[in-house]
């Protein structure tokens, strides 16, 4: 019963090794979706408008692909031999993952609306944001896969580094928003980036959100 407690129990399972694939392939687009969004941001500090265009359409197409892997492997849960805890615990995760590239592609739609030259101090504090998610979810993908390996124990610190980032983001939010107000900016552009602001701070949310179900998880695994 504690393998199929664990979030990947289905591991040694034949007739579920389908879902596992689509579950590794589900954590794998999230984590590139993310990928991209900061190559957009990278981007778009260094003026170059072309490269965040494209690399924004890599995000929607990432969250799109996600979203259909979601959907294939709630479809999948529905109709395998999953007991109920374990099913609802597997698409509750999916579900949770899922809300990172919602929130990185909703990032991402607003940086490109975003067309005037923001000053450096205000770039600086969205690098440092977009940083912070991008370890924040490199940890989480360090954690996904330490629980299907069953190392309880890295999972677990794996998600306490993501608590602790996401503290940071919330800070780094304060930051940012500091340096919004205190510039000189056009009405359309202050709202933008301030919704940028929220947005970024937002998708940290989103990953600890992810990150405290694993803790649980891999407590109901011990």
């Amino acid at each position: 019963m504690k393998e199929i407690r664990n979030i990947l129990g289905w591991l040694g399972m034949a007739q579920e090794q389908s879902i596992l694939q689509d579950a590794q392939k589900h954590v794998e687009e999230i984590y590139q979706t993310v990928t991209h969004f900061t190559e957009a941001i990278k981007a778009f500090t260094q003026g170059d408008m072309q490269a965040k265009v494209f690399a924004i359409e890599k995000v929607r197409e990432s969250e799109h692909k996600a979203d259909e892997l979601r959907s294939k492997m709630i479809n999948e849960l529905s109709e395998g031999l999953l007991l109920p805890p374990a099913r609802e615990d597997l698409m509750r995760f999916a579900r949770n993952l899922d809300n990172i590239a919602d929130w990185t592609n909703g990032a991402a739609r607003i940086l490109g609306f975003i067309e005037q030259k923001l000053p450096e101090n205000i770039l600086k504090n969205i690098l440092s944001a977009t940083g912070l998610i991008f370890t924040s979810t490199s940890k989480l993908k360090e954690a996904i896969e330490s629980l299907t390996k069953n190392d309880l124990k890295k999972a677990l610190n794996d998600c306490e580094d993501v608590d602790h980032i996401e503290h940071d983001a919330d800070d780094q939010k304060r930051l940012l928003i500091e340096s919004i107000i205190h510039a000189k900016l056009e009405p359309a552009t202050l709202l933008l980036s301030y919704q940028l602001a929220e947005y970024l701070e937002g998708v940290t949310d989103k990953i600890e959100d992810a990150a405290d179900f694993i803790k649980v998880l891999a407590i109901k695994s011990k």
